[in-house]
């Protein structure tokens, strides 16, 4: 009975403290394409992509009802970093849905003029970034202001949406008076208040109205009401926490054979920190567990692995974490649940090659290459049995041969020729069967005429730690990735196309692991074919140290069109600051470098959010998304066609 009480207790509390217009919401998926383009339109920043923000606290005054409901102290606010503009996961703050859909356009816009002010001011010398916005209460005025005299456009939209929130607050101010100031002051109404909470509240209600107005904010001692019209500065970073490396063979796991189906995701990027859990002394509780009814940042228990599977409950409580902390017990069951947080897996360690190479990385900040900031590892491996080609493989490279030879690409048999490179025994036979012979036409020959296509191709591909994930129930990406290149070599054989193979991944600056899978010299062979068979998930993508080293050694071929095919399945990121935008930029500097030596670049992608980035690293032409990963050995033979057409 208490529970049934307590359900319609909290039930008709949280109705009488809700100000969320639920039958007016637009989530952030019905227009997240829209946003993104409208956002590159707007002058935002190419680099970046747009996410669903997390709720973060703010110490605000709240009415009696809110804190008896525990309401009201955390909000979905805008705001943006280097890597990302993070919009609310929905709004519902009008009775409108028109006026939500606008402010979501509003705050996108907004985000795009604050990073041009940003862009401007540095190049005036000023010492600012994304990352950090200097001045909240000023630059949103500034932005504010330059929107409105530069597109008039907005000047209604703005007007709408400011009407609007200055009389939910106006409203929401009026019910929150009783718990402002001074017993009193209690029956003074807010707008006669003096107090500093008062007044930073009512600067706030006036530069909206009109922007500019105020150049400083009174100081308070409670943070003022959510502003919705406003990008917010970004969250401040968690310290690291216990450091994780990787490669510590005490940190190396069994990989969990999930399915991806079977993975519940999230789409807020949470924030994580690695805790010390080595400690075998501190499972003591002096208290019983079952009092336990809810869940907090972090409970480092030493307890014994449980049995029971509570995946059911595990998706709620991460939504409800702001921060996921990390235990260093690398346990298989711990594997229920997918974040934006990879881990590397182990990998066997393939024959080193040499001491490493050292190779330049693009910063950004500094828009200068800095040299010898991370070490390329070359590897080969050193165990490789040799493999036939299988009649799975067999059949689908005759289908991919089919092609080419309906396209006049493959080299053709001409029988009873005058000269060739080998004996017509047939063409003999028949002419020495004849009764009366013809010296003159005696034609026993057979050429093989091969078109001279003069193609370098050099296939880079992706093999990090995603590719480890499902596309289905019976393959991996990993999977995919291997049947692609099997089939792939097979064909460029046929075609007689000069080609090699590498594969890449990368544990931060000083280890990006580059393996030779077939390089330029050496013959398409059954060892080439073993080692293809054996490449598996590695760890992370450093993309531009493999680019470049590719296109150093595509640059060294003779000929005149030089392909560099780049198989990948998502962003270049790494556990050090190669994530976000220094990983996008840097990437797209080393592609810069490759067009600059002649080279054509293409990506091939399966990830199908890479509309989002793709365009700003290789260009408008310059990439494939294959939507359907299982479809990737089929479909990439005939995008390097579309290439190499007219050669």
């Amino acid at each position: 009975m208490e529970e049934v009480v307590g359900k319609i207790w909290d039930k008709w509390l949280t109705s009488q403290v809700a100000t969320d217009h639920l039958d007016a919401k637009v989530h952030f998926s019905e227009v997240q394409s829209q946003l993104l383009v409208y956002y590159r339109a707007m002058g935002g920043d190419s680099a970046k992509s747009l996410e669903i923000a997390e709720k973060r606290e703010l110490n605000i005054s709240r009415t009696t009802m809110q804190k008896i409901a525990g309401s009201h102290k955390q909000f979905y606010l805008s705001w943006q970093d280097e890597r990302s503009l993070r919009l609310p996961p929905y709004i519902a703050l009008f009775a409108d849905k028109t006026l939500n859909q606008s402010l979501y356009f509003w705050l996108t816009a907004l985000a795009a003029q604050l990073d041009k002010q940003r862009r401007a001011d540095v190049g005036d010398g000023k010492e600012t970034t994304t990352a950090v916005m200097a001045d909240w209460f000023n630059d949103n005025q500034r932005a504010t202001c330059a929107l409105l005299s530069q597109y008039a456009g907005l000047r209604r939209l703005y007007s709408n949406l400011a009407h609007e929130v200055l009389r939910l607050r106006t409203a929401e101010f009026q019910a929150n008076t009783p718990s402002l100031g001074e017993p009193q002051k209690r029956n003074m109404s807010f707008f006669n208040r003096d107090d500093g909470q008062a007044q930073a509240e009512k600067a706030v209600m006036t530069v909206i109205k009109i922007p500019g107005s105020i150049n400083e904010l009174p100081r308070c001692s409670k943070d003022v009401q959510a502003v919705p019209l406003w990008i917010y500065p970004p969250i401040e970073n968690l310290g690291s926490g216990v450091n994780f490396d990787p490669l510590d063979d005490k940190n190396q796991q069994s990989k969990p054979k999930h399915k991806s189906g079977e993975l519940p995701k999230i789409e807020q990027r949470k924030k994580a920190q690695y805790v010390d859990d080595n400690r075998k002394t501190d499972g003591l509780l002096v208290f019983q567990a079952e009092a336990l009814m809810t869940w907090t940042e972090q409970i480092n228990l030493d307890r014994c692995q449980s049995d029971e599977d509570d995946d059911a409950d595990i998706t709620d409580i991460a939504e409800d974490l702001d921060i996921i902390s990390l235990s260093r017990h690398r346990k298989a069951n711990a594997a229920r649940i997918r974040f934006d947080l990879d881990l590397p897996a182990a990998a066997q360690d393939d024959l080193r090659l040499g001491e490493g190479i050292f190779l330049p990385e693009w910063d950004y900040k500094q828009q200068r290459l800095v040299e010898n900031a991370c070490v390329l590892q070359t590897m080969i491996s050193d165990e490789v049995e040799p493999l036939a080609l299988s009649s799975e493989y067999q059949k689908l490279s005759q289908d991919i041969l089919a092609l080419f030879a309906h396209l006049g690409l493959t080299p053709t048999r001409r029988k009873a020729q005058q000269s060739g490179d080998d004996i017509d025994l047939d063409a003999w036979l028949d002419n020495h069967a004849q009764p009366v012979k013809d010296s003159s036409k005696q034609a026993f020959y057979i050429d093989t005429q091969r078109q001279n296509r003069d193609v370098n191709c050099l296939i880079l591909a992706d093999l990090s730690l995603s590719t480890e994930a499902y596309i289905d129930d019976n393959q991996r990406v990993i999977d995919v990735i291997r049947d692609s290149l099997m089939v792939f070599s097979e064909a460029l054989t046929r075609l007689g196309d000069e080609f090699a193979l590498y594969g890449f991944s990368s544990v931060r600056s000083q280890h990006v692991r580059f393996h030779i899978l077939k390089n330029f010299d050496m013959p398409h062979s059954d060892h080439v074919r073993g080692r293809i068979a054996r490449i598996e998930p590695g760890y992370y993508t450093r993309m531009g140290a493999a680019i470049r080293q590719s296109s150093e050694l595509l640059s060294q071929r003779g000929g005149v069109n030089k392909v560099l095919l780049i198989i990948t399945d998502g962003k270049p990121n790494d556990l050090d600051k190669y994530e976000g935008r220094y990983g996008l930029e840097d990437t797209r500097q080393a592609i810069i470098e490759a067009k600059l030596l002649g080279l054509v670049p293409y990506c091939v992608t399966i990830d199908n959010k890479g509309h989002d980035y793709l365009p700003y690293l290789f260009g408008t032409n310059g990439f494939s998304i294959v939507s359907n990963a299982s479809e990737l050995p089929r479909v990439l033979p005939k995008i390097y066609l579309q290439l190499t057409a007219a050669h």
